[in-house]
């Protein structure tokens, strides 16, 4: 099974950070049923790969898809950014995703038109 994600410079040099800070081997990208708009982002960083998830490497960052959800990964863009806003500097991980086909309010979670399996 193939799963094309994109991930920028920005956001693997983020994401190989956090691995060496928490001392893990990959980045691990699921997605999980919650919030007002049906599904959320799950990323994390971790210490074993499950034995179903769909391994790729990118810019040297091993990162593991949760396969249960490869259908609405699949395409997605993973940047990292550094806003400021009312002085206050954010710093995230962005997903930009053709699959959803709209965001809450609070751009937390988001919604599929049709879910394909």
């Amino acid at each position: 099974m193939s799963v094309d994600i994109k991930v920028t410079d920005a956001a693997c040099t983020y994401i190989k950070k956090k691995i060496e800070k928490e001392k893990g081997i990959g980045f691990r990208l699921s997605v999980k049923k919650t919030g007002c708009s049906g599904y959320s982002y799950s990323p994390s960083i971790v210490n074993k790969m499950i034995a179903t998830d769909i391994s790729i490497k990118k810019n040297g960052v091993s990162i593991f898809i949760d396969p249960t959800w490869s259908h609405l990964l699949n395409g997605l863009q993973v940047d990292y950014v550094e806003e400021e806003k009312l002085g206050i500097k954010q710093k995230r991980l962005l997903f930009i995703n053709p699959n959803e086909a709209t965001r809450c309010g609070c751009g937390e979670s988001f919604h599929i038109e049709k879910e394909e399996e």
